[in-house]
Parts: C-alpha cells; structure tokens; sequence
C-alpha cells in the first residue's frame, strides 16, 4: 500500500512537471480530447464502449491534430488517449480520410459489362470440361446463341483463378476414372464384430460399386487361407449365372487375402487390383459399407454368438439390398424392384426387430367387372332348359309305357 501511495505522488509531480511544459495551444487540445473521452464514458457507464460514429470523427480529428502539432508518437499520445488505443483513434482518422475521397464515377464509355448469366455459363463449362480452351468455350457459347468473344471468355476466368486449358486439363482423375468403369468393379474386405462375451468375429463381404449390391460372403473366427479361399470359389459360382460380367477386383494388402484367393478369381478373368498401404480411400466403397452396417445395425445389437451375428448380416444384406434407397445411385436400390407400386396403403415392415423401419405400398385389391348378360342370352339359356325339360319328359313317359302296356 505505501509503494502505491509514493508511486502515485511521483507520477502526480511528473504530470505536473510535464503541463508545465506544455504550451497553451496543446493545453487547449488535451483538455477538449479529455473532455469528449469523459462524455462518452458518461454515458457507456457500465457497458462496452461503443462510439457513434460523430464521436469517432471527433476524437479522430482532435488526436490528430494533437500528433502533428508537437510531432509526439503514437506511444507518447497514450498519456492523452485513455479510453481507447491511439492506433484505433489513427485508424477512425484513416477511414474518414478515405471517405473524403470516395465518390461516384461517372461512366466514360467503353464496352458495356457481361451479362450474369453467360458469366456463370462461361464458369460452368470451363469448370466441367478442364480440356476445353477459350476458343472452344467461344464456340459453345455461339452455339446457345451468346455472342462472346475469346478476351472475355479469357478475363472471365482469369478474374474467377481458373487456369488455361494446358494448366487445367492435368489428370482426368481418380473420381471420374472410377465412375467409368466402376459397373466392372468388384471391392472386398474384413471387418471385425466383437461379440457380448469379447469374442472377435471376422466379416467377409463384396460389393459391386456400380450398383452398389452387397455380397455377404461369411463369418470366421480365423480367417485363414482355406476359408477365404472357399469364400471366393462360391462368389464366383454365383456371379458366373449373371449377364454382366465383372472384370476387377479390389481389396487391400491383408495378409488373408492369399495368392489362392487372387488365382480364383484371375481364373475367370479378374484383374486383382492391390489398394496401396495406408490408404482406405483408394476403397471407399467397402469402407463406407462398414460404415453404414455399424451405424443402422451393430451398434444398436449385443451379438450373442457367431450364429446370432450371421442371421443379422443375412437379414440386413436383404434389406440392403432390395429395400435401403441409396444416395449414389439416385436414391434407386441396389437390386431394383421389378414392378413398382404407386398406389396402395403404406405399410410398415420391421427388420431386425424393429431396428430398422422399412415402409413399402400394399397393392390394392382386384374388384372383378360385373358379368355382362345380354337378354339374348337369357332367353336362349331359357329354351335350352325347356328344351332339356322336355325330352326329359318324353323318356320318362316312353320308359313308364314300355314297363306298364
């Protein structure tokens, strides 16, 4: 406390000290800025200091007059300027220097702007063919009747960073290679289900990436070279009835996917394809099936045994398969439905339980057309009756006379 009263009564002497120095002029100045500061906590007491912009002018002028008077510094000036950081004092003074000098200006002429929507046309087809140069763009621009010449096309896409044809072009990519030939892929993998007793279930599937259909291929507590193996021969003897062929096949570098499970599938015209290390993009598709069975089934179930596991795979590989609409193929189901339903009641199917909700329409029931019967038709059947009625008749009475003479 005696440290803090001495320092006190030794700045108050300095102060003095330096006023003294002080001329009228910067008295004057100090006194107005001091005062404006004041106003302004008066009345922001007890909340964030906020100025209007009248006060900014205001304090901006004032400081900088003060700084170009006695040429003090911007650290100099925090004995004056207590509310506030001289460099944001400086910086409300730039602002109004730079609003003094914006004004309209007047259109001298010249060539008239691009239109909006060519604008974002020209972008549209540079971004969705990177091989197309500014003549190309020109031409297809010419063609839906807009009339654009290359320096524009050129200034356009220079203003928006995108580069010329040559630099664009690059690679054709691995998303664009794969969508081509994806109706030919075949990806594989493993992943593991511990069970409620911590037991380690090993899962075998395939999926097709073009149409996204899974193959639920086992379960094994070791997966070793014969069990894969096998798994393979039976994938193969079921896609071997289809009309489309499959003709690569991807998986990763695991050690259980052997040179027997590679040769299986090389024997029916497979290229086996080595993802490289590290790397679980390169098979995105098998990743994000695993995904996909964790979060909508095996993290809502305790798997008892493998038994209990390999019903529920079974069970939602069906559902998967002929029931889940996906994102990737346009919101249509791996295996499509042969016929479908537009009217109808909705109805609820349960799978797994009720983990899963799957809605489908109940087809409505056939009503029969009433039968038609023409009069004509009426009246024939009626004489076809007498008529019968009547021979019936006679026999009897021929029969009865032949029996009694």
């Amino acid at each position: 406390m005696g440290w803090f009263i001495l320092k006190h009564i030794f700045s108050t002497i300095f102060s003095i000290l330096h006023i003294g120095r002080l001329s009228t002029l910067e008295k004057d100045l100090e006194i107005l800025v001091l005062r404006q500061q004041l106003s302004i906590l008066q009345r922001k007491l007890n909340h964030p200091i906020k100025p209007n912009r009248v006060e900014k002018m205001t304090l901006a002028i004032l400081i900088a007059k003060l700084k170009r008077i006695p040429h003090r510094s911007t650290n100099q000036l925090q004995n004056v300027i207590r509310i506030f950081q001289p460099e944001t004092v400086l910086r409300w003074h730039r602002e109004l220097v730079r609003r003094k000098w914006t004004y309209p200006h007047k259109n001298k002429g010249g060539r008239p702007s691009i239109n909006k929507e060519v604008e974002n046309l020209i972008l549209h087809l540079a971004r969705e063919n990177p091989r197309w140069g500014y003549g190309k763009i020109q031409g297809e621009l010419v063609k839906l009747s807009f009339k654009v010449s290359q320096s524009t096309v050129r200034n356009i896409l220079d203003r928006h960073g995108i580069f010329p044809a040559p630099v664009r072009n690059g690679s054709i990519g691995w998303r664009k290679l794969m969508d081509h030939y994806k109706e030919q892929i075949l990806a594989c993998d493993f992943f593991t289900v511990e069970t409620i007793w911590l037991q380690t279930i090993y899962v075998l599937f395939f999926i097709e990436l073009g149409s996204r259909r899974v193959h639920f291929a086992g379960i094994t507590t070791n997966p070793n070279e014969v069990w894969i193996t096998q798994q393979a021969r039976q994938l193969v003897w079921e896609l071997s009835d289809r009309e489309k062929t499959l003709g690569f096949l991807i998986h990763d570098n695991d050690r259980s996917f052997s040179k027997a499970f590679d040769v299986v599938f090389e024997s029916e015209g497979f290229h086996v394809i080595n993802t490289p290390f590290r790397a679980p993009n390169a098979n995105s598709f098998a990743e994000r099936w695993v995904r996909t069975v964790r979060e909508e089934c095996l993290d809502h179930i305790l798997i008892l045994n493998a038994a209990h596991l390999k019903s529920v795979l079974f069970e939602f590989t069906d559902y998967y398969n002929f029931s889940r609409p996906h994102q990737g193929i346009e919101q249509q189901t791996p295996i499509p439905q042969e016929h479908s339903i537009s009217n109808g009641s909705v109805q609820k199917n349960k799978v797994l339980g009720g983990i899963i909700n799957d809605y489908y329409r109940s087809p409505t029931r056939t009503s029969f057309p009433p039968l038609e019967i023409s009069l004509s038709r009426v009246l024939l059947f009626i004489k076809s009756f007498l008529w019968v009625q009547t021979r019936l008749f006679n026999q009897s009475a021929c029969i009865s006379s032949v029996i009694n003479p």
